[in-house]
């Protein structure tokens, strides 16, 4: 997507569509929504996962052409999922390789894959791994699986849609960026100010980047998205010889 509509990234590029749901948070998956409004049937685990067209491919190397931006890979998908095509994620590492002017953003709910799945040549500096955190259950499952590997930027947390109280303060010394935020569509569940004030305390006292996506809603703008009044919408040093000297982790 030439200009993303998810507010923390600056493009969208999805190597596939196609998802199984995992964990709580993925019980109102936009993303599944999405693919049925538009006629898809990519979801579940017996489903095929749809492939992008040579011409889609090369939309992230017209980005490149035009400097550093951020880009989410995939949010139509998990990179780490078993069941994607292992063809087409050999080719996105390569494509990640020719494009060191682009952060690359891989968020996932399956950290225990990542071992497996990462290239040869792991870490590479344009790549800045996450973990989705819906819940304590989720963060101290996979938040240690992530810290566990190499890095050369600091990984990121995304605490959206956030449906409990977290405390991530065990973390933060080595989590580089936290994101969070309320659900939103038909069946969203709210989330709570206490909840997202916490976080974002947490964030300011551990010197750590903290973005508010959104409160939720019906709508994804339905309810703003300032805590008390004001906008936070932090990010990560973009600047790479800085984060790779503040942030490796052997």
């Amino acid at each position: 997507m030439e200009r993303s509509r998810i507010e923390w990234t600056d493009h969208t590029f999805n190597p596939w569509w196609g998802c199984t749901r995992v964990s709580p948070g993925c019980d109102n998956c936009y993303a599944q929504a999405l693919d049925k409004r538009v006629g898809g049937q990519h979801w579940g685990p017996r489903a095929r996962m749809r492939l992008m067209s040579a011409q889609y491919w090369k939309q992230p190397r017209k980005w490149a052409k035009k400097g550093a931006a951020r880009v989410f890979c995939a949010s139509m998908a998990d990179v780490f999922d078993k069941r994607a095509p292992a063809t087409e994620r050999v080719k996105l590492w390569a494509l990640i390789r020719e494009t060191p002017e682009l952060e690359w953003l891989l968020l996932t709910k399956r950290p225990q894959n990542m071992s497996r799945f990462l290239p040869c040549d792991w870490p590479l500096g344009n790549v800045r791994l996450g973990v989705t955190t819906e819940n304590m259950e989720e963060v101290e499952r996979r938040a240690p699986v992530l810290l566990k590997l190499p890095h050369r930027l600091a990984p990121f947390v995304s605490a959206e849609p956030l449906l409990e109280s977290l405390d991530l303060s065990g973390y933060l010394g080595d989590v580089g960026w936290v994101i969070a935020g309320g659900e939103s569509g038909p069946r969203f569940r709210t989330v709570q100010a206490g909840w997202l004030l916490s976080l974002r305390d947490q964030c300011l006292d551990a010197g750590v980047p903290f973005f508010f996506k959104q409160w939720g809603g019906r709508t994804p703008k339905a309810g703003g998205h300032e805590l008390e009044g004001q906008a936070w919408r932090q990010f990560p040093a973009r600047d790479r010889r800085q984060a790779d000297d503040d942030h490796f982790s052997a």
